[in-house]
């Protein structure tokens, strides 16, 4: 008797899926399974994971939602039985619930165990809003899920250049979209998953004298020289200031300012 195949830690998002695959190698002809489901760390308080097994054919051949425990399985010819076990993480699931199911085979050559889990992690969802109306969406939102009794939001991100769309991290993703419903320039939500990959980009703040070289021509849009129009003499990197001579003053006198004070109006020829 010989149960091969993965059964490695997977984590998995509130009402998401995650499988193993694996095989039962015995010389007999048939082979007696035993399951243990076992949800963790509170177990009295635990929300209810499903856990089902399923053939090559993905034909369900045994779940939890039943009162059995233990089920007869046929080896054809004697040869490896392709298995693979299902697990959905629940709506109502905390960040860190888990489920582990043991799963035991016995038939005459023997007696094996493997123990598969799963971990219940945070969703990253993506919002559609209307345009130039992020800002707004992610503030109501953020205003709601402060005020809420059960804190399902974890995050909510409107980067800087990315026009309808706001990402939204959380663990109860059917109480996420309620909270979005009544938000007027809020739309819906995306289907699926965003990885932590596609908005690491985001995440690092882009240099404000990015995109500016000397001798482009610029508007001051705050301080006591707002309105004025300039051309750059000077960028410091570092500082990510820039120094420019306004081109309409009587007497040319350099004027250092933060790179988020200028507005590029038409680049150096």
């Amino acid at each position: 008797m010989m149960l091969t195949g993965e059964n490695n830690l997977k984590k998995v998002s509130a009402s998401g899926i995650v499988s193993w695959k694996f095989k039962i190698g015995t010389g007999a002809t048939k082979a007696k399974l035993s399951f243990s489901v076992v949800a963790g760390p509170d177990a009295e308080n635990a929300p209810e994971w499903t856990v089902s097994l399923h053939d090559a054919t993905d034909g369900e051949i045994w779940t939890n939602d039943s009162s059995r425990t233990e089920i007869e399985l046929p080896i054809p010819d004697k040869n490896a039985k392709e298995l693979r076990l299902e697990v959905i993480c629940p709506n109502g699931a905390r960040f860190g619930d888990s489920v582990t199911t043991t799963i035991t085979a016995s038939a005459d050559d023997g007696i094996e165990s493997m123990v598969f889990e799963a971990v219940a992690q945070q969703s990253i969802m993506v919002l559609k809003t209307q345009i130039d109306q992020e800002k707004t969406v992610a503030m109501e939102l953020a205003s709601k899920a402060n005020k809420a009794k059960d804190k399902d939001i974890y995050a909510i991100l409107s980067p800087a250049g990315l026009r309808g769309y706001v990402f939204v991290e959380g663990m109860n993703t059917d109480r996420v979209r309620d909270k979005s419903k009544d938000i007027k320039k809020a739309r819906n939500f995306i289907d699926g998953e965003a990885d932590i990959s596609e908005i690491s980009p985001y995440l690092t703040p882009v240099s404000a004298v990015v995109g500016i070289v000397e001798g482009d021509l610029v508007e001051l849009i705050n301080g006591p020289f707002k309105g004025e129009k300039a051309r750059v003499q000077q960028i410091d990197q570092g500082k990510e200031e820039i120094t420019v001579e306004l081109i309409e003053a009587m007497v040319p006198i350099p004027v250092t300012v933060k790179g988020d004070s200028v507005r590029l109006l038409e680049k150096e020829k």
